[in-house]
């Protein structure tokens, strides 16, 4: 049963990955930024990709409240949905628990979203790459064997693209064996306001 959830979640996935793409050119007319409860959004997409964290036995731990950050609450999902499913299919199987852990730095005129794992981690040939069209590194070809989840490469450049067109700024940050962090950059109010 938790396998099949999985499957149909991974299918939506790709789905949603397809219509972003082609709607990709237009997405700056659908979008409003206002200050957004972002451990609303969090937990929507735990809750849709429920199957995905339950089957793979992820923990995941989420330090976000009382945060609002200046996005679009839609496309902010997409952004998280893309994110947290790359972790997941990036799992290190040898670790006795899989851990996402969600947070927030923040300083006077930004605020940072977290999303950290322990994952395999991304070599440092490739870690400069990740957000590039179709590419799935070493990481990508061995996910693909071991995994319902197949990598297209598309995943982290829409995130790279959605991000530029909302005004947040997106890298990654690993290390092979411990782990990756992909960390989301937002504008806070009152920097905004000295624009």
């Amino acid at each position: 049963k938790n396998r099949l959830m999985e499957e149909l979640e991974r299918i939506d996935n790709y789905v949603e990955q397809v219509l972003f793409y082609a709607r990709s050119e237009q997405v700056y007319q659908d979008f409003v930024i206002s200050e957004t409860d972002i451990t609303e959004v969090i937990y929507e997409v735990m809750a849709k990709n429920k199957g995905l964290l339950i089957g793979n036995r992820v923990a995941v731990q989420v330090e976000t409240e009382g945060n609002l950050l200046l996005c679009d609450g839609k496309w902010m999902s997409f952004i998280l949905q893309q994110v947290i499913t790359n972790a997941v299919k990036y799992m290190d199987f040898q670790k006795e628990i899989f851990r996402i852990h969600i947070y927030i730095k923040e300083d006077a005129d930004k605020k940072e979203l977290v999303v950290e794992d322990n994952g395999v981690g991304i070599s440092p040939g490739d870690i400069g790459r990740v957000f590039e069209k179709g590419f799935t590194g070493a990481n990508g070809r061995a996910a693909d064997k071991n995994s319902l989840m197949a990598s297209t490469g598309m995943g982290l450049y829409l995130c790279r693209r959605l991000c530029e067109k909302l005004g947040i700024a997106i890298e990654a940050e690993s290390v092979r064996g411990e782990g990756t962090k992909m960390i989301l950059t937002f504008p806070v109010s009152s920097y905004l306001s000295k624009m």
